[in-house]
């Protein structure tokens, strides 16, 4: 076995898996990752099953050095600077650190999590059958914290295997997709215009259980207190205030005010890689795209492991050279089409 140190980390930082199901009946969260389909990427370049644990870390910079022997790692996620004993490693990449050398993480861009998976996942005891942190209760493992600098992760030495890149598919942009309700009733019809017509921003004070969202007030038909049911990740619910917000993976299992839409699963992930201050929009979807956008992202994390590429791989992009002016004109020499010229009858 080796050790993976935390030489330095940021808050927001946490070891984190697919979650724990089956007991929200009894108040017990899903915790879990923030983007589910970067902590898949991380896992899958490292050979783990999609959802094993990983350091899932928050905007800020990290350090991991190993010790008692080498460790292989991959990262996935929000883009950073990123190195090993001054050598650039590349985001969606694996990489192994021999014992005693350091990965260097900078602060997060264009995002807010980045995934570290380890070679053969994070060790540690099963808690309600998950190792994800839910710091407010007190749960998961190796630590039921934040990770701190001195933390030690206990994991597989590497294994020697070639390391090796993933190509990701373009990321959607555009609104945040929703579904309106479960209590969309409880607005009228300007209001519900007003939310899904307003630009959001997501408040600093924001955390893994729920997104502030700022913008303009949205007002309630028949006031604010509701009989408390059951919430989903993705619930929008609409407090007193009028300040709506988006409920995270540390969510409570139930709450007592309306919720005004509940954002697709496919898009948890995104809504989650906002950064604090970005502006964004949502967009209604009926139920059937968005069950059916929930099967496309359970089928891109299942056919992960086809994009695999070996990293010393290097492949001419015709498109993105002729895009960016640097011939008049871009050729393959593995493609006679691009260069060949035929000569006509």
């Amino acid at each position: 076995m080796s050790r993976l140190i935390v030489a330095s980390i940021g808050p927001a930082s946490s070891v984190q898996d697919g979650g724990r199901y089956g007991a929200q009946r009894y108040g017990l969260t899903v915790s879990g990752a923030m983007d589910r389909l970067a902590l898949a990427a991380a896992n899958t370049l490292v050979g783990n099953e999609p959802l094993a644990a990983a350091v899932e870390i928050g905007p800020f910079g990290a350090t991991f050095t190993a010790k008692d022997g080498a460790v292989r790692l991959a990262i996935a996620g929000a883009p950073r600077n990123a190195d090993v004993a001054g050598r650039p490693v590349a985001m969606e990449t694996s990489v192994t650190l021999k014992d005693g050398e350091t990965l260097t993480l900078g602060f997060a861009r264009g995002g807010a999590f980045t995934y570290l998976a380890i070679e053969g996942a994070i060790k540690g005891e099963l808690v309600f059958g998950s190792l994800a942190v839910n710091a407010r209760a007190g749960l998961g493992s190796p630590y039921p914290r934040p990770l701190q600098a001195g933390d030690e992760l206990t994991v597989d030495a590497a294994s020697g295997a070639p390391e090796l890149r993933i190509e990701m598919p373009k990321p959607v942009s555009g609104p945040i997709r929703v579904v309106l309700g479960p209590q969309d009733d409880e607005f009228d019809d300007a209001n519900k215009a007003l939310f899904l017509d307003s630009e959001w921003k997501i408040s600093a004070t924001s955390d893994r259980m729920g997104y502030r969202l700022e913008g303009p007030a949205i007002k309630h038909l028949h006031g604010h207190n509701i009989v408390s049911d059951g919430t989903v990740n993705g619930s929008i619910q609409v407090p007193g205030n009028g300040a709506p917000i988006a409920l995270m993976m540390d969510r409570g299992t139930s709450g007592g005010y309306p919720k005004i839409a509940t954002v697709i699963t496919a898009d948890i992930g995104r809504l989650a890689q906002t950064s604090a201050g970005t502006a964004f929009r949502f967009k209604a979807v009926p139920m059937a795209e968005a069950q059916e956008e929930a099967r496309k992202f359970q089928q891109l994390i299942r056919t992960l492991p086809d994009r695999l590429r070996s990293s010393d791989t290097v492949e001419l992009n015709i498109e993105a050279l002729s895009d960016a002016n640097v011939a008049g004109y871009a050729v393959s020499a593995m493609d006679a089409g691009t260069w060949q010229v035929t000569a006509e009858p």
